[in-house]
């Protein structure tokens, strides 16, 4: 993977820490929960899950394995050109094992790596062949949806 480390010959300066006032963070949980959150409540008769905690090895393998397979397609990748895509999504009413029950009908995220090209960060499948009829595409995908929902798990762990 090409670092990302020198512009124009220099040492590029290291991103800021991502910050956000915590007034701005609860009022965006806030909004979240009164709006969305209790529509789905009242009118689908589920008391739907309301955030997703992912612990930080598995999200680090999935950037590892996102600019792994980049790089093996694209050897000239840069990390500016690799993102992440969130897909809001829900589970089935009847899950399938390894997916618990209690997940029913609850929503999820689902990571998706995208790649830059033109300008558009577009969803990016190293597992895709160019070419092949969407019959004979590969039947898996590069992407990452195995987070604790809450609920079921407890929420006495949240700020917001």
């Amino acid at each position: 993977m090409k670092s990302e480390s020198k512009e124009n010959g220099r040492e590029k300066t290291p991103p800021m820490i991502s910050l956000l006032p915590t007034t701005l963070i609860q009022s965006l949980v806030d909004n979240y929960h009164n709006n969305q959150l209790s529509f789905i409540n009242e009118n689908l008769s589920v008391e739907d899950a309301h955030s997703i905690w992912f612990d930080l090895p598995t999200l680090k393998s999935f950037i590892e394995d996102i600019e792994e397979q980049a790089a093996i397609i694209d050897p000239n990748v840069t990390d500016a050109d690799l993102g992440i895509r969130f897909y809001y999504a829900a589970y089935p009413e009847f899950p399938v094992a390894p997916v618990p029950s209690d997940y029913a009908l609850r929503h999820t995220l689902v990571m998706i790596p995208t790649k830059k090209e033109d300008g558009l960060n577009y969803d990016f499948n190293p597992c895709e062949e160019e070419g092949k009829s969407l019959a004979i595409r590969p039947v898996m995908a590069l992407a990452q949806n195995h987070g604790s929902l809450v609920p079921p798990d407890t929420s006495t762990v949240e700020t917001y």
